[in-house]
């Protein structure tokens, strides 16, 4: 009995030691950075009493660089299962005061564990990201192991949610796992994401440049589009976390969970029946006909920061998980441009992967033109959100508002790329182009002929008129059977919820193919 206590005393020893990490003085210095420690990240994260461990006790097995005399339980990043509001996630926190939290081999395969049994689980993996990067003394070791977990990440992909949580470092090799999942998240001022340092940059091109304006959180939200969230702490970054996983599934097999809601199925609103200008060039605010339609007006906003021209988040309507994708007239007249693509692209993509339903919102005046849109090969990009909507098999239900013009009519969700169910208010103009264009295209030479500045004016004035009574209304459209159903805008959130409600069983084959070949 006497041995038998003395194990579990050492046990217990170890595991409070494991707990330490890098030991009091280095936890001492993560907080004075305003940081937290992984353990008190997935604290967090996680519902109490509900984190199990795996791995406590792995080691480095590296020699190199005296690296033998330097073991620690665990070796830098904790790992394990627990549940979020009562779903099942699993998890890795690296420990940044251990080594730095630098990548070895040994954690590498802790990390790719726990990816391999969320997938086989089908539950969410969610990784908090804190490290210097690779392991030097570990050589290719290191480099094998980012190679291990970039294959999951990969294998993983539209099987299971994947969530990166950058929380403080995360350079070279170390950022394209972040880069190959779902949602990355970032923390203003403490967190940094980027290939090459400023040491390097600046030794390379001569630039100088610092962490925050090389690879920070607002950066990568705004610039580049590489963050989703930058959150203000790091506890408002983990809420974003939380609240993210409410609106999505377990996995590609299931359907995001059902929230229940007093918000009426039925419930109209007067103000949209007013919410679009009479002058078709006067901007309105989209935001606020995505809060009228979805439940409780409650709406998540995805990559809030980059490509304000159009919006993408998530919401419920009549208590279902759907992805809004909307043109914001409020930016640049809500034209799609090269992020706008991609970012609406991306999400479309996310949504149809994890069978979550898509209602689109256009008013669209095309595509941005110019040279810096055709050398940065706007072409293929916009081909990404054609490809993207024409690909998606999950329920499809589109409102054109107002403006739904040219090409970009035809990426926006058409019926012609499998959208289900294609609503119009009276408002909406769908054609090849608006009445000014056209008219120049169409009676150029006419115009042209009449040399009386007057009477030209009126010639164009009448032109115009004429298209716009032929084109710019909703009902050659309706006629032909490109949508549905001319609906009075008050009555949207009803149209919609039906919609939906009426597609819910919906089934879609693709055809057979080892996988698809999207425009990159």
């Amino acid at each position: 009995m006497d041995i038998q206590q003395e194990k579990i005393k050492e046990l217990v020893e170890r595991r409070e030691k494991a707990r330490l990490g890098g030991g009091q003085k280095r936890i001492d210095a993560q907080h004075a950075k305003g940081k937290l420690t992984a353990r008190e990240r997935l604290a967090l994260l996680l519902d109490p009493g509900s984190f199990e461990e795996f791995d406590m006790f792995v080691q480095h097995r590296c020699t190199n660089f005296g690296m033998d005399a330097s073991h620690t339980d665990g070796d830098g990043v904790v790992t394990g299962q627990g549940t979020i509001d009562g779903r099942l996630v699993f998890v890795f926190a690296q420990d940044f005061t251990v080594n730095g939290g630098s990548l070895s081999k040994t954690m590498s395969e802790k990390i790719c564990k726990v990816m391999d049994m969320a997938v086989r689980a089908g539950a969410p993996v969610i990784g908090l990201n804190d490290s210097g990067g690779a392991r030097i003394q570990e050589g290719i070791d290191a480099l094998a192991g980012y190679g291990e977990i970039f294959e999951r990440n990969i294998l993983a992909s539209g099987v299971v949610p994947q969530i990166s949580v950058i929380m403080g470092p995360c350079a070279g090799g170390a950022v394209y796992s972040p880069a190959l999942t779902d949602f990355t998240l970032m923390v203003k001022e403490t967190s940094y994401m980027f290939l090459t340092g400023p040491a390097v940059v600046k030794s390379v091109t001569g630039e100088v440049v610092d962490q925050e304006q090389l690879g920070g959180a607002r950066v990568h939200a705004s610039k580049s589009g590489v963050a989703h969230f930058a959150a203000d702490s790091e506890e408002d970054v983990i809420a974003k976390v939380k609240r993210l996983l409410s609106f999505i599934p377990q996995n590609n097999m299931e359907t995001a969970p059902l929230r229940p809601t007093s918000d009426p199925v039925g419930r109209t609103d007067d103000f949209l029946n007013t919410v679009i200008p009479d002058n078709p060039n006067k901007a309105y605010d989209m935001y606020k006909v995505i809060g009228t339609i979805v439940d409780d007006g409650d709406f998540f906003e995805i990559h809030r920061d980059f490509a304000k021209n159009i919006i993408v988040g998530f919401a419920h309507v009549g208590g279902r998980s759907v992805g809004v994708v909307a043109n914001q007239p409020g930016v640049l007249a809500g034209v799609l441009d090269i992020n706008a693509s991609r970012k609406a692209a991306r999400f479309v993509r996310f949504c149809d992967a994890f069978n979550i339903p898509l209602l689109t919102l256009v008013d669209v005046p095309g595509f941005l033109c110019g040279t810096q849109q055709e050398y940065g090969a706007i072409i293929t990009n916009g081909a990404k959100l054609l490809y993207a909507y024409g690909e998606a098999t999950v329920p499809k239900v589109t409102v054109t508002l107002r403006k739904s013009y040219g090409g970009a009519h035809i990426v926006m969700s058409c019926k012609q790329l499998r959208g289900d169910i294609n609503y119009a208010w009276p408002s909406a103009n769908i054609a090849v182009m608006g009445a000014d264009g056209a008219v120049g295209v169409l009676y150029g030479k006419e115009l042209m002929a009449e040399t009386d500045p007057e009477k030209q004016a009126a010639l164009a004035e009448e032109k115009k008129k004429e298209y716009n009574d032929l084109f710019c209304n909703p009902y050659q459209a309706a006629q032909k059977g490109y949508i549905e159903d001319v609906i009075e805008p008050r009555n949207t959130r009803f149209r919609v919820i039906r919609a939906f409600e009426s597609l819910a069983s919906k089934r879609q084959e693709m055809p057979a193919k080892k996988h698809d070949n999207l425009p990159l």
